[in-house]
Order: C-alpha cells, then structure tokens, then sequence
C-alpha cells in the first residue's frame, strides 16, 4: 500500500469513527485532521466535500460485508439451506461486532434523512441492504431446494430474518440490550418461521 493510499485509508477509517458515534453535521473537516494528521488539504484532495467521504465509507463498507461474508461462506459446508440460514446469522452476528463502527453508522437517522432527499445516499444504503438480504434469501432457497425449508416466499422472508437479526444489532450499538442474551430464542424463532410442514 503506498504512503498516499494509506493516508486516504486512515482518514476513510477515523471519518467512520466519528460519523457513527458523533454524526455526520458535528463531525468537523478540522477534527477529522486533527485526528489523521492529515491536513484539510489532503481531505479535500481525497474526497471533494464531506458528502463524497460519507458515500466512499457507505461504498466501502457494502464491499467488506460482502468480501467478508463470501470468505466466511466459501469455507463451510451446509448439509441443509437451514443450516446454512444459522451460519448466516451468526455470522452477521459477529460481523457486526467486528464492524461495530460501520454498523453504528447504518443505523443513525442523518443517513436515511440524506437519503430522503440524495439519490446517491439512496442508492448506496439500497445497494447495501439488498446485499445483505441476499445472503439470507440464498440460504432461503436453498433450504427449499433441499426440503429443509417450507414454503415461503423467499425474499419476504428473508427481508424478515433479517430484520429481526439486524434489530438486535441495532439494540447492541446502542447499548440498549446483550444480543447475545437472545441468541437462542433468535436462532429458535428463525428455525419455526421456515420450517418445512
């Protein structure tokens, strides 16, 4: 990695830090420098205006979901879709831990208010959760395929898990609940929503 990508990485990198925990309007370009090191300059130099750093870290942090996600699949094996629906959680689960700061971010209010208003917001928070969802539904198919999973519709249901997964993410961020106290009754509820007949 070169001197100029590193720098661009660290300020991608401590611009999440403060987005997600102090919000987008009272993160400062000058307290973003103070933090890198790296002069407003070289910020500007990087990213055009605040709005195009936020969109690099919303772009960014879809493709490590994804590139984490897809390494994390690629070296198991599922007897069941359902089984491979449990690994998916679970690993959400802990990717969520890992990019705690990232996953903050998706949860704050500013960015569906700028995607209200910003096609790119939009677009880019779209691109992420469709994503995701993705991953649950394949698993979905899967399990219909090979008669572990009933008869749902698959995105729906999807949309659903996923739901209820990234909602006790969401509680964790904001220290209002241990996930991890419900992670049984989430994997049970899970398995009796899809069960086959």
């Amino acid at each position: 990695m070169t001197k100029m990508s590193q720098k661009k990485a660290a300020i991608l990198e401590a611009a999440t830090v403060l987005f997600a925990n102090k919000g987008f309007a009272d993160t400062s370009m000058s307290e973003l420098a103070s933090m890198t090191g790296a002069a407003e300059g070289t910020i500007f130099y990087h990213f055009k205006n605040k709005e195009q750093l936020l969109l690099t870290i919303l772009s960014a942090t879809r493709d490590s979901i994804l590139e984490e996600f897809n390494a994390h699949m690629e070296e198991r094996e599922f007897k069941t879709g359902m089984e491979m629906m449990e690994e998916v959680v679970v690993f959400y689960l802990l990717l969520a831990g890992r990019m705690e700061h990232q996953f903050l971010l998706l949860h704050r209010l500013f960015i569906y208010q700028l995607a209200e208003s910003r096609t790119e917001f939009r677009e880019n928070l779209e691109d992420i959760y469709s994503c995701l969802v993705t991953l649950f539904e394949q698993a979905i198919v899967r399990g219909q395929e090979d008669g572990s999973i009933g008869d749902v519709k698959p995105r729906k249901s999807a949309l659903i898990v996923f739901t209820m997964v990234d909602g006790l993410v969401r509680f964790k961020n904001f220290n209002l609940y241990d996930a991890g106290a419900l992670f049984n009754e989430l994997i049970e509820s899970v398995r009796r929503m899809l069960k086959s007949n």
